[in-house]
């Protein structure tokens, strides 16, 4: 088996582990991140992680954690074989000489090559999963009149909340006929670009330079997996500690009304964000996302070392 058919293997079998590990998180994060601006006075519709999660419980039993998975179930095997793969071939040619181990900082950039090959699959894919995962939180959201107008820039309009999708087809036929064909799957793509090449590029290198501190040195073969699991984890919360808020804006931005929208764009989102909630606004769904980063990350990376490892 060659390196790349290795990688693609083993690349599918860590975003699958990861997946079933962090999707839960995955959904509080989302359903906080999208929940509209409450009117003044009045409490958001999710007091924080907890109580999304014993709301979703409450309507929707355990079933309601894991909505949403279908999409990134069925594409999970090409968006972390390309991550994996594409970052394997870019290891190939910033490698001086066969079998010598990379630097951080060739890392880094591998990681930022895999990142932008990724986004093109993460957008449709993520796109879908935040309509499932956010219809809950929106259905139930009525526009306040008397809000002024940065509290409303966040509020999702009434003709979207009022979308019930059946599943992650539902969604998919509902966009390609009703919001501008197949590029309506590509809505939020800038922020989505934004959030892969710069988030990979830091959890490669964290990941790389945590192997290599633990190792005391270049060579990481040897590491146990205990070790693995640590460099994982602390890459994940690497990822999502950097580039939150730009995931923050996607997540708006893809769930946002196609016919009345809020939001002409990124920036616009973001600076929307800002004169509703604050800085503040820009975290929403934190908790729920660091806590998912790290156990499903180590699960990703350390799937994919042992996999890797096993195919020779």
């Amino acid at each position: 088996m060659g390196d790349v058919a290795k990688d693609l293997t083993a690349g599918t079998v860590g975003g699958a582990a990861q997946l079933v590990v962090g999707h839960p998180f995955d959904t509080i994060k989302v359903k906080l991140q999208s929940q509209p601006t409450p009117p003044p006075g009045q409490p958001p519709r999710f007091a924080g992680a907890a109580d999304a999660v014993k709301q979703t419980l409450a309507a929707e039993g355990p079933r309601g954690l894991y909505k949403g998975m279908g999409a990134p179930l069925a594409t999970v095997a090409a968006f972390n074989a390309v991550l994996f793969t594409v970052r394997g071939q870019m290891e190939t040619v910033l490698r001086s000489e066969p079998g010598v181990p990379l630097t951080v900082g060739q890392q880094v950039v591998a990681g930022a090559g895999a990142g932008v090959a990724v986004s093109f699959l993460a957008c449709p894919t993520e796109l879908i999963k935040c309509r499932l995962q956010a219809q809950s939180a929106l259905a139930s959201a009525a526009p306040a009149p008397a809000a002024t107008a940065a509290a409303a820039a966040t509020v999702a309009a009434p003709a979207s909340a009022a979308v019930k999708y059946g599943g992650p087809m539902d969604v998919a036929r509902h966009v390609l006929k009703s919001e501008g064909g197949a590029r309506g799957l590509f809505k939020g793509l800038l922020p989505t670009l934004g959030r892969e090449v710069s988030g990979n590029a830091i959890m490669f290198g964290v990941y790389e330079a945590t192997k290599q501190a633990i190792a005391g040195g270049q060579d990481t073969s040897q590491l146990g997996r205990g070790s693995l699991i640590v460099a994982g984890g602390l890459a994940g919360a690497a990822f999502w500690g950097a580039v939150y808020p730009t995931d923050v804006v996607k997540s708006v931005l893809q769930v946002d009304d196609y016919k009345n929208p809020k939001y002409s764009g990124a920036m616009d989102a973001f600076r929307k964000i800002l004169a509703a909630d604050g800085v503040k606004g820009l975290y929403k769904g934190f908790g729920p996302a660091m806590a998912r980063s790290v156990p499903a990350n180590a699960a990703c990376f350390l799937a994919y070392e042992v996999t890797r490892s096993a195919l020779g």
